[in-house]
């Protein structure tokens, strides 16, 4: 060892520094590039661990043999081995850096645990809260925004008001707009949340905020599951529609797109189930009430997964809540991305834009700069991609054209994400996802898709179909419907569509065993297209809502009742009211769901002569009378401008059944014609 020293000491100053410093650096970079890729849980790990046993054999390589030849003053030999040992150095540190910020990338989108939820006391522009003033708050006890927070707020603002609860948003909003209390608690997010109703489209410049209270709470969200993605899992997609690039805090948003997807990593088949906003299903956490599926985002995100879990029998196991505005960033990132662009079929909207052309508002939605583009196949740029994945005014079938718009660009995205080979465009999609998508995907499980990823990639070099991706499609009917006192449009789904749905979601999990087509027919002259699963499909038990009885015979209404197994009562006006005869209101909201009701009292107008007895059967031109019932939100087709009607105003506040008055609302059972049941729902304001 000694003898060694004195080698040392006699040998190059200038090799000696290089030598011990390179050393250091091979080391530092070891450790690094080491912890680096042992982060790549599930990505090749018998490559890692080869090269990492490499690289240590040729430290030690280097340590013992470069030693010897500063030593022997061999150094051309020792020059060559220290420019291949800076070049692993340098190898080490960049791809250590690399993997790191790409690894920091996909964990942020991992939700975090702890959640920072607002709410807000809000009032009416003109309104002042006075000691008399009544608050409006929600019943539900588990609602963190609505209830508990909305409880901190009140007693930290000493806010000693009488407190009015309410079952639902839409009725407390309601109730707010009539003046019948002065403030309500919400969610910071309300605007997003309520503007979509046309009701309360102006609800940001209606309202003002009084009061906000914000707390950073474990989030309530179902908790990552230990489901591997080398399973077949399911995952669903929750739009959040933002004018600003980046994703909220707050637990609740607007839930206009949701989109549950199955995938199977063995036969790389996905299935896309687009749920239509508008679905008239019970709410999971509101105590099961019936209300449009987009209104359940209100409470959260877990209270979206427990409703669709609820509707379609299947397990949610991940979920990935996604601001739509940043498909911008994503869609350039990519370079764009190829559509085949729907050709709109709304007359109207043809007349305006002109045919061949799709337009709607910017990414900011400012409908004075519309975001344009032709029919057929296109590549759009990302303000186009955001603006068709928007659009449905220009389509007959209003949402459903919306969901297979955004379907389109899914599937365009996916296609267009196997096809990306260089780093700096990869860099930027990840940047743009980061910010954009919160799940509840740990990094790990992330990451073990890599293998899937793979396949896919393969499958594209073999000139094959990288992924199989099946589309579904619910079949409607229109449900006019009351919310809150306001008469809506909402959508019920027949049964034996959704059922079919149920069924190719279960069979691509494995599940459930695909029943063999025993026959098949096929026209050579007509180009083979893949059925659309669900689509045509129409049965099943249907909901049916009570009609508008203003105006009708009280014999039309006996024969409804007795039809529908509801007992009827009568009370009489006093005269002068109106026709003699005829229903001037009812005791329950038309709107409301028949199922719910057991006992209805009519209000019939009574002749002011006494004497004069009423004719209570149904007459000649008066069986069609409930027509009246239909959604007043439905407008003309040729005269979109139409006025609607004013809300309900029939029904006698305080009369028996009116505690039935509740979001358990559905459709008039008049409305059975699919295409008109399209145009109706299309009708309806995009927010």
């Amino acid at each position: 060892m000694k003898v060694l020293l004195k080698k040392i000491k006699k040998s190059n100053k200038v090799a000696l520094i290089c030598y011990l410093l390179t050393t250091i650096l091979f080391i530092i970079g070891y450790v690094l590039f080491a912890k680096s890729i042992l982060q790549l849980v599930g990505i090749e790990t018998l490559i890692r661990i080869i090269l990492l046993i490499l690289l240590f054999i040729w430290f030690i390589f280097y340590v013992l043999f470069g030693l010897s030849t500063f030593i022997v003053r061999k150094y051309k030999k020792f020059i060559i081995l220290t420019i291949i040992n800076i070049i692993f150095i340098t190898g080490m540190f960049t791809i250590s850096i690399v993997i790191n910020k790409i690894y920091n990338k996909i964990d942020m989108l991992s939700s975090d645990e702890y959640i920072l939820y607002t709410t807000n006391l809000i009032a009416l522009k003109d309104t002042e809260l006075k000691s008399d003033s009544k608050l409006g708050m929600i019943s539900n006890h588990d609602d963190i925004e609505g209830y508990v927070l909305a409880n901190t707020l009140k007693n930290k603002e000493k806010l000693n008001q009488e407190v009015i609860y309410y079952d639902d948003y839409y009725e407390m909003l309601d109730a707010l707009y009539k003046g019948e209390i002065a403030a309500i608690f919400v969610s910071s997010n309300y605007v997003i949340l309520f503007s979509g109703e046309e009701a309360y489209s102006n609800i940001a410049s209606d309202t003002k905020v009084l009061y906000t209270y914000s707390e950073k709470m474990k989030s309530k969200t179902i908790t990552n599951t230990n489901k591997k993605l080398t399973d077949p899992f399911t995952i669903l997609l929750m739009g959040v529609d933002s004018e600003k690039d980046g994703l909220n805090a707050n637990a609740a948003f607007n839930g206009d797109t949701l989109m549950l997807i199955t995938f199977n990593p063995k036969t790389l088949n996905a299935t896309i189930f687009s749920i239509p906003r508008d679905t008239y299903v019970p709410i999971a956490c509101n105590n099961n009430r019936y209300n449009k599926i987009n209104s359940s985002a209100a409470y959260g995100t877990d209270c979206v997964i427990n409703t669709v879990q609820n509707l379609v029998d299947v397990t949610i196991d991940y979920y990935a809540k996604i601001n739509f505005n940043g498909v911008i960033d994503l869609v350039n990132a990519l370079g764009g991305i190829d559509v085949d662009v729907e050709a709109p079929n709304y007359d109207y909207y043809i007349s305006q834009h002109g045919k061949g052309r799709l337009c709607e508002s910017n990414s900011l939605r400012d409908t004075t700069k519309l975001v344009c583009m032709n029919t057929g196949m296109q590549h759009l740029n990302g303000e186009q991609a955001l603006a068709y994945a928007r659009n449905r005014h220009g389509f007959l079938e209003s949402d459903l054209a919306r969901n297979r718009h955004q379907q389109q660009i899914v599937e365009a995205l996916a296609k267009k994400v196997m096809n990306v080979t260089n780093f700096g465009d990869f860099e930027k999609m990840l940047e743009a996802v980061s910010k954009n998508i919160a799940t509840n995907l740990s990094t790990k499980q992330i990451l073990s898709f890599y293998q899937s990823l793979k396949d896919m990639l393969l499958n594209g070099l073999k000139g094959e179909e990288f992924i199989n991706i099946q589309k579904t499609y619910l079949e409607v009917y229109n449900l006019p419907i009351n919310i809150g006192g306001l008469n809506v449009s909402a959508l019920g789904y027949y049964d034996n569509s959704l059922n079919v749905i149920k069924d190719a979601l279960n069979v691509n999990l494995g599940l459930k065993e695909e029943e063999m087509i025993k026959t098949f027919s096929y026209d050579y002259n007509e180009e083979y297209t893949s059925p659309i699963i669900g689509k045509g499909i129409s049965g099943g038990t249907r909901l049916t809502t009570l009609p508008n009885f203003k105006g009708s015979t009280v014999g039309y209404a006996e024969n409804w009742a007795i039809s529908n197994g509801i007992t009827l009562g009568k009370e009489f006006l006093d005269c002068g009211t109106g026709t003699p005869g005829l229903i001037n209101a009812q005791s329950i909201a038309p709107g409301t769901l028949v199922k719910n009701i057991s006992y209805l009292t009519i209000y019939i107008n009574q002749a002011c002569d006494v004497n004069s007895p009423i004719n209570t059967n149904p007459t000649p031109g008066n069986s069609n009378s409930n027509d009246n019932s239909n959604n007043s939100n439905d407008k003309d087709k040729n005269d979109p401008t139409e006025p609607k009607d004013d809300d309900i105003t029939n029904v006698i506040p305080g009369t028996p059944g009116n505690n039935d008055n509740d979001d358990d609302n559905t459709n008039n059972e008049n409305n059975n014609n699919q295409d008109s049941s399209n145009e109706n729902n299309r009708g309806n304001a995009d927010n």
